[in-house]
C-alpha cells in the first residue's frame, strides 16, 4: 500500500514533466542562421544543424520525443537526417541531451560529450536504453568535421559539464565568430551555497562568466531559443539585415545581466545560510 501512495503522489509531477515536455516540443520552422549553421529545434528547446561536404553535425538532441520534431525540421530544410556524423550537446538535462540514444541509433552518429557531464548522462536512460557516449571531451577541445571547427568551451556551474560551443560561419566575404551558450542560468532549487553533491558550483558559475566574457561573438544563441529571442529574430528574418547577428556588446550585456542574477542568488543564499 505504502508503495502504491508513493507511486500515486509521484503522478502530479509526473504529469507536470510530460505536459512540458509536450508543450517544449511542438514544431517551429526550421531555419538557416547564417552560413552552413541552421535552425531544426522545436518552438523551446534549440537544435542547430551544422551541414558540411563531409556530413553533418547536430547539437542537441533534446527529449526524446523531440527527435521526430528534428528529424522532420532537418528534412524540410532540404538535407537528411542520416548524413548526421556527429552529436553533441549542451548540457546534460533531459530537454537537451534524452534523445541521443534515438538519434546515434537512426544516424549512427558519434556522440561527444563533455568529461564532467558524463556520470549524469549515464544516469540519462529513457526506457532503460543506455546512454551512448562515443568520446569524451575536455576543455578547448576541437570537432572538426568538413572543413568546419567547434570549439568546446567547458562552462560549468549550471552542470557540472555545460558546454558553450563557438565555430565560424562564412557568408558571402564575411566571417562571424558564432557563440552557442550552454546555459549560466541558476534554476529553481539549486543549492550555491554548501552543495554536499556539487561543492564548487558557485566557483564554477563565477569561472563560466569570465570564460564568456572574453569570447567575442557576432552571432548569439543558446540551448534554448529565448536566451537570444529566437522567435522574435525569425519573425524579422528577410526584412532587412540578418537579425541573428548582433554586436559584442549586445553579448556581453546578456553575459552581464545573468552575472548579476547569479550573484543575487549566491547573496541571498550566503544571507540565509548565515542565520
Amino acid at each position: 500500500m505504502r508503495s502504491l501512495l508513493l507511486a500515486l503522489s509521484a503522478l502530479p509531477l509526473l504529469t507536470a514533466q510530460n505536459n512540458t515536455a509536450d508543450q517544449w516540443s511542438q514544431p517551429f520552422p526550421p531555419h538557416k542562421i547564417v552560413g552552413n549553421l541552421y535552425y531544426v529545434g522545436s518552438s523551446e528547446l534549440a537544435s542547430f544543424l551544422i551541414v558540411t561536404p563531409d556530413g553533418d553535425i547536430l547539437i542537441n538532441s533534446d527529449f526524446e520525443r523531440t527527435v521526430p520534431v528534428i528529424r522532420a525540421a532537418v528534412e524540410k530544410l532540404g538535407f537528411k537526417f542520416s548524413d548526421i556524423k556527429i552529436l553533441l550537446g549542451s548540457h546534460a538535462h533531459g530537454d537537451h541531451m534524452e534523445g541521443d540514444f534515438l538519434v546515434k541509433e537512426l544516424t549512427g552518429a558519434k556522440v561527444m560529450a563533455m568529461e564532467q557531464d558524463v556520470p549524469a548522462l549515464r544516469k540519462m536512460t529513457p526506457g532503460n536504453k543506455p546512454h551512448p557516449i562515443d568520446q569524451v571531451l575536455h576543455d578547448g577541445d576541437e570537432v572538426k568535421l568538413g572543413g568546419t571547427t567547434l570549439v568546446a568551451h567547458l562552462t560549468a556551474g549550471h552542470t557540472k559539464g555545460c558546454t558553450t560551443w563557438t565555430m565560424k560561419a562564412r557568408e558571402g566575404d564575411k566571417t562571424y565568430d558564432v557563440v552557442i551558450l550552454g546555459s549560466v542560468n541558476v534554476n529553481p532549487g539549486y543549492v550555491l551555497v554548501g552543495n554536499k553533491d556539487y561543492p564548487t558550483i558557485a566557483d564554477d558559475y563565477i569561472h563560466s562568466f569570465q570564460v564568456l566574457k572574453g569570447l567575442h561573438c557576432d552571432i548569439m544563441l543558446g540551448a534554448h531559443g529565448s536566451f537570444y529571442n529566437m522567435k522574435e529574430k525569425y519573425a524579422n528574418l528577410g526584412k532587412g539585415p540578418n537579425p541573428f547577428l548582433v554586436d559584442n556588446a549586445t553579448y556581453l550585456a546578456y553575459v552581464s545581466d545573468r552575472e548579476k542574477a547569479f550573484y543575487k542568488t549566491l547573496n541571498e543564499q550566503k544571507q540565509a545560510a548565515a542565520k
